[in-house]
């Protein structure tokens, strides 16, 4: 069992930067792909960045080269730094991990406004 907590969210203008988190309880942490999807009011869930155990990289093309997913192991924890904010970047965030089962966190709310 997994538990995951994301924080960082919030009010951004466009052009600007936030940092998600995404804090796991449990011991094996190293040993999960982790994963930041989004959801945004009358659209389905989208994949946004995965890390892989091994540290290999994946993004979905509406934020390559502005979005960069990290884990650090040490720490239990995988990030979201997001830069070059834009309005269709305003969703809820959510972190899940995955090895053969998949957990999910609550989500962190990421609104893009000026």
């Amino acid at each position: 069992q997994v538990h995951l907590v994301e924080s960082g969210g919030g009010l951004v203008q466009p052009g600007g930067s936030l940092r998600l988190s995404c804090a796991a309880s449990g011991s094996r942490f190293s040993i999960y792909a982790m994963g930041w999807y989004r959801q945004a009011p009358g659209k389905q869930r989208e994949l946004v960045a995965i890390i892989s155990s091994g540290g290999s990289t994946n993004y979905a093309d509406s934020v390559k080269g502005r979005f960069t997913i990290s884990r650090d192991n040490a720490k239990n924890t995988a990030y979201l730094q997001m830069n070059s904010l834009k309005p269709e970047d305003t969703a809820v965030y959510y972190c899940n991990a995955y090895y053969g089962d998949v957990y999910w966190g609550q989500g962190t709310q990421v609104t893009v406004s000026s």
